[in-house]
C-alpha cells in the first residue's frame, strides 16, 4: 500500500534539529492534507507541521523527542478510506443560483445563534471539552485552568488559538487556585527555544566584558506630544502612538553617532553596519522573543508602531517566522510594562548592546534651579566592553537621553531646528 514519509523539514539555515512540542493528532487518526498535525520547537521559534496528504497517520516519534531535519517522524497511508461520519473537505460552492434562492422557501432558517462573546475579564468560567495536547501545555506553562476558557473545537474541545485568546482577552484567576497546600512537585522538560536561550544567557555573561551604564529620562515633552496627538495621529496614521517607537528612533539617531555600538565582534574583526536593524524583546507565551524591526533608521514613527504591533502579535500567536528573529544589530527590551524600576538587561549575542527601558515614576528632579515634579524614566544600556568604550556607552546613552527630552531634534537627525536653519 501507498505509504507517504513524512520529514521535518528544514526551519532555517543554521538549524540541524528540532523538538516534536506536542502532536495534534494520535495514532491511527485520519487527517487531510494540510492540516497542521504537530508543533515542533527549534531553538529559535515554534513550527506547525501540515500533513502533506490525506489519510491515516501512523507517528514514528514521541512529544519531546529531538529529532533532526530530515528524519522521518510519521507515516500517512493515502490508501486508507475515510471513516464514516468523518466530514469531508469542505467542496468547492457548486449550487446554482435557482437553488440557493429557493433554499429559504424550503424551510425556514432558524434564528442565528448569537456568537460566543470573547473571553473577558470576569468571573465566568466555561464548560469546556479536553484540550488539545497544544492547549493543555500552553495552560500548564501559565497556570490556566481548562474552566477559563471557552473552546472552540469540536465537541468544545479546548484548542492553543483559544488559550492564546483568552490570555490575550485577560481574566479573572481570583477563582482559581494557585496554592492547593499540598506537598507536590512536578517536572516539565524545558523547551528548545527555552534551553538555547538559557545557553545564550550564560555564554554572553562567561564570554563578553559585560558593563551597565545608566541614566534618567524626563518623559514630560513625549507625554506631552502623545497627550496633544494621540488621538490623530490614530485616527489619520491608523496605528496608536506609543513610547517604543520614539525610544526606537532615538536609538537609531544614536546609533549614527557612535557606530560602535551598532556592531560586533566576529573573531579578530570588528563589525559595523551602516543600518539599523533593531529588535524588540516581547513575552509571548512560548517566552521572551526578539524580533527585528529591519531598517528601522529609515522608518517613520508610525511605520515603526505598525511594525512593532505586527511582528508582537505574531510572536504571542506562535507564528513568528526565523527570519523575523535574525539579524538585529541592537535590542531594546521594556521592563517597565511589569513595573520594573531598573535592571541590567543581558545583551542579545552576537549584538554588542541592548537598552533596558522601565516604568514611569512621577519623581521630584532640579530644573532651572528648582526642585519639581516630573514622570522620570530610568534607562540602562548594557554593553560589550571589548567593542564599547565607556566614553562611547556613556556618550550613546546620553545621546538617547537627549532626543527623548528634546523630541524636536529627531526631525533633523538630532540637531536643533536653528542649527538647521544656520547650516551649522
Amino acid at each position: 500500500m501507498p505509504v507517504l514519509e513524512m520529514k521535518v523539514p528544514s526551519p532555517g539555515e543554521s538549524i540541524s534539529e528540532v523538538e516534536i512540542a506536542a502532536w495534534l493528532v494520535q495514532d491511527g487518526d485520519y487527517v487531510e492534507k494540510d492540516q497542521t498535525i504537530a508543533e515542533v520547537d527549534s531553538d529559535k521559534a515554534t513550527l506547525e507541521l501540515p500533513a502533506e496528504a490525506a489519510g491515516t497517520i501512523t507517528l514514528k516519534a514521541e512529544e519531546g523527542d529531538v529529532v533532526a531535519v530530515g528524519d522521518v517522524v510519521c507515516h500517512i497511508d493515502t490508501d486508507a478510506e475515510r471513516p464514516a461520519g468523518a466530514a469531508a473537505p469542505a467542496p468547492a460552492a457548486e449550487a446554482k443560483p435557482e437553488e440557493k434562492k429557493e433554499e429559504p422557501k424550503a424551510a425556514p432558517a432558524p434564528a442565528p445563534a448569537p456568537a460566543p462573546a470573547p473571553v473577558a475579564a470576569s468571573n465566568q468560567t466555561y464548560a469546556s471539552g479536553h484540550p488539545s495536547p497544544a492547549a493543555q501545555k500552553l495552560m500548564s506553562e501559565n497556570g490556566i485552568q481548562a474552566g477559563q476558557v471557552q473552546g472552540t473545537g469540536k465537541d468544545g474541545r479546548i484548542l492553543k488559538q483559544d488559550v492564546v485568546a483568552a490570555m490575550a482577552a485577560g481574566f479573572d484567576t481570583s477563582a482559581a487556585s494557585t496554592w492547593g497546600g499540598s506537598r507536590e512537585e512536578r517536572r516539565e522538560r524545558m523547551s528548545s527555544l527555552r534551553r538555547k536561550v538559557a545557553e545564550r544567557l550564560v555564554s554572553v555573561k562567561q564570554e563578553t566584558a559585560m558593563l551597565t551604564t545608566f541614566n534618567e529620562v524626563n518623559m514630560k515633552p513625549i507625554m506631552d506630544i502623545r497627550a496633544k496627538y494621540k488621538a490623530k495621529f490614530k485616527e489619520e496614521l491608523g496605528t496608536s502612538l506609543g513610547f517604543m517607537s520614539f525610544f526606537t528612533k532615538a536609538v537609531t539617531i544614536a546609533l549614527n553617532h557612535y557606530p560602535a555600538v551598532n556592531g560586533r565582534i566576529d573573531g579578530k574583526e570588528m563589525v559595523f553596519h551602516d543600518y539599523a536593524d533593531i529588535g524588540i524583546a516581547v513575552s509571548s507565551p512560548k517566552g521572551l522573543m526578539v524580533p527585528v524591526v529591519r531598517n528601522a533608521e529609515q522608518m517613520s514613527l508610525a511605520q515603526i508602531e505598525s511594525e512593532i504591533k505586527r511582528l508582537a502579535i505574531k510572536a504571542r500567536d506562535g507564528k513568528i517566522t526565523i527570519d523575523e528573529m535574525t539579524g538585529g544589530t541592537f535590542t531594546i527590551t521594556n521592563g517597565g510594562v511589569f513595573g520594573s524600576m531598573l535592571s541590567t538587561p543581558i545583551i542579545n549575542p552576537p549584538q554588542s548592546a541592548i537598552l533596558g527601558m522601565h516604568n514611569i515614576v512621577e519623581r521630584p528632579i532640579a530644573e532651572n534651579g528648582e526642585v519639581v515634579i516630573r514622570p522620570v524614566m530610568y534607562v540602562a544600556l548594557s554593553y560589550d566592553h571589548r567593542i564599547i568604550d565607556g566614553k562611547e556607552s556613556v556618550s550613546f546613552l546620553y545621546k538617547v537621553k537627549e532626543m527623548l527630552e528634546n523630541p524636536e531634534r529627531m526631525l533633523f537627525s538630532g540637531k536643533e531646528p536653528a542649527e538647521v536653519l544656520l547650516g551649522l
